[in-house]
This record gives C-alpha cells, structure tokens and sequence, in this order.
C-alpha cells in the first residue's frame, strides 16, 4: 500500500546533555543505566511504558529463568542484586528455593517494579517514563548526536556521548544504519504471548491431582475447547499462596516492530484466555474457581530483530562451551524456539531442540563484547535480547538474567569509551573485564 508522504520539521529542545543515553529500562537497560552511572558517569534513561522491568513487570511473565548453572552464579553483578533484594522484599513464589537459581524464579510484579525503581534512583540515573525514543540523530559517519524523544510534554533530543540501545527490538541501532537479521530463513518470527495473573488457585489440590496439563489439553483439542491445536503449553506459575502466573496461549504471526501486528495480538490474547480459563477450570483440578484479576500491559515478545555485530555468536558455539578472550560473561539456558505456528509438527521439532540443545550441571558459553558492538557504528552499543547472535543462541540469552549479564557489560563499556574518549571498540577488553570483575561478574577466563 502506497502512502503519501509529508515533510515534518521542527525545533525542539535538548533537554538533556548527559555522557549516556540509555533506551529501555528493561533487564538490559535498568542495568546498562546503573552500571554506567556506578562508573560515575550521567546517564538518561528513556523508559516508553510506567514501570521499569518490560516483560517482567509490566509483561506480567510470572518467572525469571534461570540465573546459574548449578555451580555458578551467571547473572553475577546486578543480576545478583537483583535475585537478592527480591527474596529479601518478599518477592518471590511460595515454592521457590534461595539455593537454587539453576532453577526458574517466580515473580511479584509489583514487588520487582518497587525494587527497579530503588535500584536506578539510588544509582543516581535520571530517566523518565513514558518517553518513547522516536529517531536519532546522526553526526560524523557511524556516529549518534542525539536520540530524539517524545513525551507528555511533546518532542525533546537527548544529547550524549555514548548510546546503549536496550529497546529489545535494536531501534536506535536500525534507525543509526546497523544492518539486523529477523526470523528464520523464511522471516518466520517466534510467537508472543500476553501473561495472566490468576487468583483462587488452590494449589494443594492442583498437586495432589497429578494431572499432566500436556495430555489434558490433547482432550481439549477433541472438544474443540481451542481455536488452535496449540500443543505448547508453558503453563501456570504460583506465585503467591492462591495466585497463578499465566505463560499461556500465543499470538502467532506477531511483528513486534509493526504496531498494528502488536493490536491485532493483544486483541486475540485477550480473547484467547477465555478458551485457556475454560481448559483450566473444565480439564484440570484446583482451578475451578480461578479468576482472572489481569493481563499483561505489553504483549510477551520473544523475538525480533538481531543485531548483526562484529561477532555473530552461534549454534556451535553453544554446543562447544565456547570461550572468549573478549567475554563479559556466561550464560547456560537452553535454546528456546516456540514454534511459528501451531501444529504436531511444528510441537515436535520445539520439544527436540529444547530436549536435546541444553547443559548439563556446571557448563556455559561465553558471550563476547563484540556482539554488543553493532558494524558501522562507533558510539552505539546493544544489550538485551536484540545482540548480535544466529536465531538459536537468541533463543538462549533473550531470557532476562541474560540481559542482565549484556546489560551490565555496555554500561561499563560505555563508561570506559567516555572515560578514555575513544569510541566503543577503543578501550583494552582488559580493562572492561576487571571493571565488571569489581561489580561481581562471573568471568572464570579473564
């Protein structure tokens, strides 16, 4: 469809003149922003919704995956800040155990958006909500000027040195120029899911039941209780005494970068837990008198843009363990691709990838920096789920204690660029390790 066109131009402020511009606050960027401005650095973080933590707050994903191997801390640093002062406000699940971050960690929204919230002020960082980042601004050749904002109180630029791009879909580092992959070969994108939260679980029961929701949603299927024969159930999380995290349903064939993919999913994920409620209450015990209390505010995205940086982290590299001279970190989740579409088909090839392409106790691979320095650019840097990796290793280190691990490391990193006056490929790799050592990362081979 053809579209006219029409020149828009304006004078807006610089409101904000900082060393660096962080956009996103999620995972990623909630520690990109605390970690550069620990280095004694001013940052502005730009946060689009009215909370920090994207998916695990606003989102309403009810779990945090894992944040060790079973011997060692991964998401050392701020990672750990964060699974500590979560246990100690109390905002964890009633089945979760301290001593055990290989497994999956249940969620308080509420909870972990207070803590986000003391974790960046006390830092010092000055951000706001509400305050999508629209463009940039280029300078010299491969260089960002200014970020370009909106708000409540209309357009305003940010001017900074450095750029850390946390928005989970690359924005700022399309709009500066850096090529990106999406999808698989056909541009086939993970599905979405809009998360749930439940009350009048009696959980009690539910485990005395011994019913398997996998093989009961297969009797749902022949009742024609679904719309589609969805056979990946991720399920029902406790996260309080009779509260029921819900990591159900997906809304296939969403674009996160198209706004109007984005309505028409949250349109159908709102109406497909009607279908979910009904196979809770009719298929299973101890959720006949669940409740609905909420939807997520924003659709659950798995997938989007790849950044393409210097180095492509790989399948193999996760098969071999792989070590870098240039890690800022390690991490272990399984390689995690749901299925494009519904189908037994498309199920199976899911189950035999999560089965088989995963560690054993103790293992990792190691994320290097350069897949947080997209090619072309010089003052921009990725964390989060949109750096430079091939489609299997996203489906590994797209989780949030990975982003805290790539978080961390380009706030640091954009730190030192400021700190040296260079750019973001101008500083020892030695240097960035022993500044993220001191903040407590896990890093066995620096």
């Amino acid at each position: 469809m053809a579209y006219d066109e029409l020149v828009f131009t304006r004078r807006i402020p610089v409101r904000h003149e900082v060393d660096i511009f962080v956009a996103g606050g999620g995972p990623a960027g909630i520690a990109a922003a605390i970690a550069a401005a620990r280095q004694g650095r001013t940052v502005f973080l730009a946060e689009g919704h009215t909370c920090f933590g994207g998916m695990g707050t606003a989102g309403l994903v009810p779990a945090f995956m894992q944040f060790g191997d079973g011997v060692h801390f991964l998401a050392a640093g701020i990672g750990r800040e964060v699974y500590d002062r979560l246990w100690d406000l109390g905002g964890t699940g009633p089945d979760d155990r301290r001593d055990n971050p290989r497994a999956s960690l249940s969620i308080d929204a509420e909870v972990l958006k207070r803590l986000y919230d003391e974790m960046v002020v006390e830092a010092g960082v000055r951000f706001t909500f509400q305050t999508q980042c629209i463009a940039v601004e280029m300078g010299a050749p491969g260089r960002v000027d200014h970020a370009i904002c909106q708000a409540k109180s209309g357009l305003f630029a940010v001017k900074a040195r450095v750029f850390v791009d946390c928005t989970g879909d690359g924005d700022l580092a399309v709009w500066a120029g850096a090529p990106y992959e999406k999808g698989d070969a056909e541009g086939n994108l993970m599905p979405g899911t809009l998360c749930s939260l439940w009350a009048e679980v009696d959980w009690d029961t539910v485990r005395a039941s011994g019913l398997d929701p996998r093989q009961r949603i297969l009797d749902a299927f022949k009742d024609k209780v679904f719309t589609y024969e969805d056979r990946h159930l991720p399920g029902m999380w406790r996260v309080g005494p009779r509260l029921a995290g819900g990591n159900i349903g997906h809304t296939f064939g969403v674009d996160s970068t198209d706004e109007r993919s984005v309505t028409e999913a949250l349109l159908w994920g709102r109406r497909q837990l009607l279908e979910y409620e009904r196979f809770y209450k009719e298929y299973l015990k101890g959720f006949e008198r669940m409740e609905l209390v909420a939807t997520g505010s924003l659709l659950g995205i798995r997938e989007s843009r790849r950044i393409l940086g210097d180095y492509v982290l790989n399948l193999e590299d996760f098969k071999k363990r792989a070590v870098f001279e240039d890690e800022i970190g390690r991490y272990s989740y399984p390689v995690d691709i749901h299925a494009s579409r519904p189908g037994e088909k498309e199920y199976a090839q899911f189950e035999e990838e999560f089965r088989t392409l995963r560690y054993g106790k103790g293992e990792s691979y190691g994320i290097p920096y350069r897949t947080l320095t997209p090619r072309g650019l010089q003052n921009l840097l990725v964390a989060g789920r949109c750096i430079s990796t091939d489609r299997y290793l996203h489906g590994s280190v797209r989780v949030m204690p990975g982003c805290f691990i790539t978080g961390q490391a380009a706030g640091i990193a954009a730190a030192l660029a400021v700190e040296r006056e260079t750019d973001t490929r101008g500083f020892p790799i030695a240097l960035l390790q022993d500044r993220l050592k001191a903040m407590g990362a896990h890093l066995p081979n620096a």
